[in-house]
C-alpha cells in the first residue's frame, strides 16, 4: 500500500512541475509578443489612446471638489517616431491642449475623437496641457507627459 502512495504522490508531482513549465512558457511567449517595435523610419504610425477623465469628491464639510485628468498621464515614444495621439472626449464639454515645446494644439470636445499626428524630433518631456485646468483652482492640473527616448 505504500507503494501505490508513493506512486499517486509521484504522478502529482510530475502533473505540478508540467503544469508549472506550460505555465511558465505561456507567459513568456505572450510578454515577449507584446513588444512595441520603434517606428521611426518606416511609413508606418502608431496609434497611442487617451480619453479626458475627471474625478469628483466631496470634502467633510460638504464641498463638492473635482479635477480633470488626460487618461493615460504619461505615454512614450521613441524620437523620430510616428504617431497618432487619438484624444476621446468622455468628461468636460471640451478641452483645449497644447503640447509645451511644439506649436500643436487643439480641442478636444464631449463624444468627440481629436487625432493629433506626433513626431518629435529631440528627446526629451513635453507636457501636454489644458490651459482651462492649469491648476488646482481650476479643477486642474490636467496634464500629460510624453516622454520622448
Amino acid at each position: 500500500m505504500n507503494f501505490l502512495v508513493i506512486k499517486k504522490k509521484t504522478i502529482l508531482a510530475f502533473f505540478v512541475f508540467g503544469l508549472a513549465l506550460v505555465s511558465v512558457w505561456v507567459s513568456s511567449t505572450m510578454l515577449s509578443s507584446t513588444d512595441v517595435p520603434a517606428m521611426g523610419g518606416g511609413n508606418e504610425v502608431r496609434e497611442i489612446h487617451m480619453i479626458t477623465g475627471e474625478f469628483k469628491s466631496t470634502t467633510e464639510d460638504g464641498k463638492e471638489i473635482e479635477s480633470y485628468r488626460w487618461d493615460p498621464g504619461t505615454i512614450f515614444v521613441e524620437k523620430g517616431e510616428r504617431v497618432n495621439l487619438i484624444i476621446y472626449g468622455v468628461n468636460g464639454k471640451e478641452h483645449p491642449f497644447i503640447i509645451e515645446g511644439t506649436d500643436v494644439e487643439g480641442v478636444v470636445r464631449k463624444g468627440e475623437e481629436t487625432i493629433v499626428p506626433l513626431q518629435f524630433k529631440e528627446k526629451g518631456v513635453y507636457r501636454l496641457i489644458c490651459p482651462m485646468h492649469a491648476d488646482k483652482d481650476s479643477d486642474g492640473p490636467m496634464i500629460a507627459y510624453i516622454v520622448v527616448n
